[in-house]
């Protein structure tokens, strides 16, 4: 399990936690508005309000699935981050904080009360992170192979942690165009999705972000290890943990789905409200590789809420 993992931590540092869609398409035809750095669209009219994170190089799109089905019973805020699908890149550094912010003046200025955020990846972290900050604004957080620390880092001291971030968004920044779609196909192939046929359409879609953007936010989520204040993080959690049992089982220390997801469980810190549900057979992003069995996992956190 252990050297699978590296894997996984390589392939962050070579530019990965790309985006993906199920369609080449946005999520549905929506006014798109600006909140801070956030590009923000809403679908339904009633219910309680959902805002949707996706991940790192991901547009709202993402959720192509996932926002027809959750509109019918809630209000849904998809977001983008800058220099994402598209989007201007932010001004200045700390890309992360800027984004976190954003949320909390989204949720104001919508006047939301107590929202779920769903995030995948980069986008789930960032759900965690504001939940172990400001609980008292949230209803919940569901994130989908997002974590306090990046996996396998967990035992690196700080100093070290923020030399190989350093180091990562230096050689990430650098890509050329081609190079950075290169990046994001390899991963596609590898550790993004189980579906080989759609690994190119969906690296297609991750590229049109910005690779310096990516570099930075990359290096941002690499330097993270909040454990310790998930002991704030009062409020429901759900990690959806994916498995694909070929890669486990391939791994120079082959590890079973149970084992994975007693570990992604232990990375959650002293979170007081949090569960972990294993998805399977996915890879990173289990919301388009099983959409149905997501949904199902999602819709029942929802209602037990």
């Amino acid at each position: 399990m252990r050297n699978k993992l590296n894997r996984f931590i390589a392939a962050a540092c070579s530019l990965a936690l790309a985006g993906l869609a199920t369609q080449p398409a946005r999520a549905a035809e929506a006014a798109t508005l600006q909140v801070g750095t956030l590009s923000v669209q809403q679908h339904g009219s009633h219910g309680r309000p959902v805002i949707l994170i996706p991940g790192l190089s991901s547009g709202a799109w993402a959720w192509a699935q996932t926002v027809p089905a959750l509109a019918k019973n809630h209000v849904v805020y998809t977001v983008t981050l800058a220099g994402f699908d598209g989007t201007p890149a932010p001004s200045g550094s700390d890309y992360l904080a800027q984004a976190e912010r954003s949320l909390v003046r989204l949720i104001g200025e919508q006047h939301l009360t107590k929202p779920v955020l769903v995030g995948h990846s980069l986008g789930g972290t960032l759900a965690l992170k504001l939940a172990s900050e400001q609980p008292q604004l949230l209803g919940a957080v569901v994130a989908v192979d997002g974590l306090p620390v990046l996996p396998m880092t967990e035992n690196l001291p700080a100093a070290q942690r923020g030399a190989m971030a350093q180091a990562m968004k230096a050689q990430l920044a650098a890509a050329t165009p081609a190079a950075f779609q290169a990046q994001q196909l390899g991963y596609m192939r590898s550790i993004g999705t189980i579906d080989p046929a759609r690994a190119a359409q969906y690296a297609a879609l991750s590229s049109r972000s910005d690779p310096k953007a990516v570099a930075e936010y990359a290096a941002e989520d690499l330097a993270l290890d909040f454990r310790a204040q998930m002991k704030n993080a009062t409020v429901p959690i759900l990690e959806i943990s994916p498995y694909y049992a070929a890669d486990g089982k391939a791994a120079a220390q082959p590890y079973t789905e149970a084992q994975k997801t007693a570990y992604w469980k232990s990375l959650l810190g002293a979170a007081p409200h949090a569960t972990v549900a294993s998805i399977s057979p996915s890879r990173h992003f289990a919301m388009l590789d099983q959409p149905a069995q997501f949904q199902q996992t999602l819709d029942g956190f929802l209602k037990s809420l």
